[in-house]
């Protein structure tokens, strides 16, 4: 489906690792996907940076870059607002020329590889993963980092404190729990047979806000209906579009969802498009960048 290859900077010895570079940004906090509201213009630039920087060996010219932009609609002003945004916030470095991708981004869109293009669903039976945090007062910051990262995964809330996830989430969880220095005040429990008061899928209905999820598949599936027909920004534009659902909808099994659910019509139109689109628009930006 078009998905990029990983890039690693060539490192001799003695070189410093990834993350560790004489690049004074090079150990910058880099913009998550939590952080970036899709069809903004700096959305739509960090996610063209996510699919092709690594396939251009880590690198890109200024002017390419903005040419690229402008392929997705975007002006040369704003442009170079969104890329310099980008810089500040580490996703980019500048060099000679242009800019290269920080080497600390490499884990998190790798990570961002995987939810996006290795959709993962639940089945009856399938194990759950509980995460219970005690943060103290004083690290209420902590507490609220915590809350958000854990939601904007796709976990549900079962009471103050504890919350819940498909099984397939646990080594997230426990990467998410050591990127936030939280793993000292959180246990993690898997089980396969939660027995809440209520039947499980008026409990889930609880659990997580499936109004929200609901409203997310219905916002991805309009703009699926909008996609220009340029190959090249259509496929920018759909991955732009689809990349928050893999995270916020944890893929809980059909029998814990309203018969209505929007999610199945959503995956399919994803699976399809972006097996069409993904070839033409790669040599597209193998043109803009010969």
């Amino acid at each position: 489906m078009g998905r990029p290859t990983a890039w690693e900077p060539s490192r001799g010895p003695g070189a410093p690792e990834p993350g560790q570079g004489s690049h004074p940004d090079a150990g910058r906090t880099v913009l998550d996907d939590i952080d970036a509201r899709p069809g903004s213009t700096t959305s739509l630039l960090r996610t063209t940076i996510g699919l092709y920087l690594r396939r251009l060996d880590g690198e890109i010219s200024s002017a390419t870059l903005v040419r690229l932009a402008g392929d997705l609609g975007i002006r040369p002003a704003p442009a170079r607002t969104a890329i310099a945004r980008l810089k500040r916030k580490g996703l980019l470095l500048s060099q000679p020329g242009g800019y290269a991708l920080n080497p600390t981004a490499i884990r998190m869109l790798e990570r961002g590889d995987r939810r996006i293009f290795e959709v993962r669903r639940m089945q009856a039976g399938d194990p759950w993963c509980l995460i219970s945090a005690t943060i103290p007062e004083a690290r209420r910051d902590l507490r609220h980092q915590l809350r958000r990262r854990l939601q904007f995964i796709g976990a549900g809330s079962v009471a103050p404190g504890l919350w819940i996830v498909p099984g397939y989430l646990d080594d997230e969880v426990g990467q998410l729990l050591d990127e936030l220095g939280a793993r000292e005040f959180a246990t993690r429990f898997r089980t396969d047979d939660p027995r809440p008061a209520a039947p499980l899928p008026e409990a889930v209905a609880g659990w997580w806000d499936l109004d929200a999820l609901r409203a997310e598949h219905l916002r991805f599936q309009a703009s699926v209906d909008a996609l220009p027909d340029e190959p090249f920004a259509a496929y920018v534009r759909l991955i732009d579009s689809w990349r928050v659902l893999p995270y916020v909808d944890p893929g809980l099994p059909a029998e814990l969802l309203p018969a209505d659910w929007p999610g199945e019509r959503g995956f399919a139109a994803f699976a399809d498009l972006s097996a069409r689109l993904a070839a033409p628009a790669w040599e597209h930006v193998r043109a803009a960048t010969a």
